[in-house]
């Protein structure tokens, strides 16, 4: 079992930037993945970032965060450092995690069973 409890969320200008964590409480000797998803309204949630048990290997799903968002993960706290924001980038962003300690099963595409509440990033002009 394992919860997930994401912060730093809001409302910042065009241009701006925030910075995102989330902490895993983590019940379970199991190696995990983390790894940030989006939504926003009216569209299917789509994966972020992806970041491997140990931090070494991170990788981004969305071609329009490349150069502007960082993630990086310290032990069980998960970051999203989130520069020049667009407002494109308004969602509510979620944390998620993944038993799993290889780099491969990180990918989305295996899927994520635990999820945090989420938080929103809004975007202004």
């Amino acid at each position: 079992q394992v919860q997930l409890v994401e912060s730093g969320g809001g409302s910042v200008q065009t241009g701006g930037s925030l910075r995102l964590t989330c902490v895993a409480s983590a019940y379970t000797s199991v190696d995990f993945c983390m790894a940030w998803f989006r939504q926003s309204p009216g569209k299917e949630r789509e994966a972020v970032a992806t970041v491997a048990h140990g931090g070494g290997d991170v990788a981004y799903w969305t071609d329009s965060v490349e150069g502007r968002f960082t993630a990086s993960r310290d032990k069980n706290t998960l970051y999203l450092q989130m520069n020049d924001l667009e407002s494109g980038d308004t969602a509510i962003y979620y944390c998620a995690a993944r038993g799993c300690a290889y780099n491969f099963c990180c990918a989305p595409s295996y899927g994520y069973n635990y999820w945090g509440q989420g938080t929103q990033v809004t975007v202004f002009a």
